[in-house]
């Protein structure tokens, strides 16, 4: 930010805002946000359809990038000389096959909220029973807890942790 006499003042994070972000950019995973009716029924067949896209949507998602790690690792798999090189290589390659390994266990997960879907069973908390809400699932959706319990459990696994 500059002055009145052209110098430079430096600015504080408190003196800068974000603009809110325009809700029709706002995308979930290509999709728009679910846009509510008023008196709608919680997971009326649109609302299910609309969680479905969302999770068919993330799913190709995690899939491409599967085929992307293949294709990068087969692309550029080398027997380099230097160990070191090789050393990095091979810790790249480590890194990049973990991130897949926890997207492969997310696609699983996926595969079993769209079960849910079907059936009939999604948007409900498992423990108490309660609409989770459609900003949670958008945020989240493959979430089988409401806010309140997932912070019990969050709350009481600290505890059984120590940390």
């Amino acid at each position: 930010m500059a002055t009145q006499n052209g110098t430079s003042k430096p600015t504080t994070s408190s003196s800068k805002k974000k603009a809110p972000m325009p809700t029709s950019s706002v995308t979930l995973h290509g999709l728009n946000p679910y846009v509510e009716q008023k008196d709608e029924e919680f997971m009326n067949d649109n609302q299910r359809e609309h969680f479905k896209r969302i999770l068919k949507a993330w799913r190709l998602e995690l899939m491409e990038e599967v085929d992307r790690t293949v294709t990068h690792m087969k692309d550029e798999a080398a027997n380099f000389p230097d160990p070191a090189d090789r050393a990095t290589q091979e810790e790249e390659f480590s890194l990049e096959l973990r991130t897949r390994d926890r997207e492969r266990k997310l696609i699983k997960k996926i595969d079993k909220t769209l079960i849910r879907v079907e059936e009939d069973d999604y948007g409900f908390c498992d423990q108490c029973g309660i609409e989770i809400g459609i900003r949670r699932l958008e945020a989240r959706p493959t979430a089988d807890l409401c806010v309140d319990c997932k912070t019990l459990d969050e709350i009481k696994e600290k505890q059984l942790t120590g940390g």
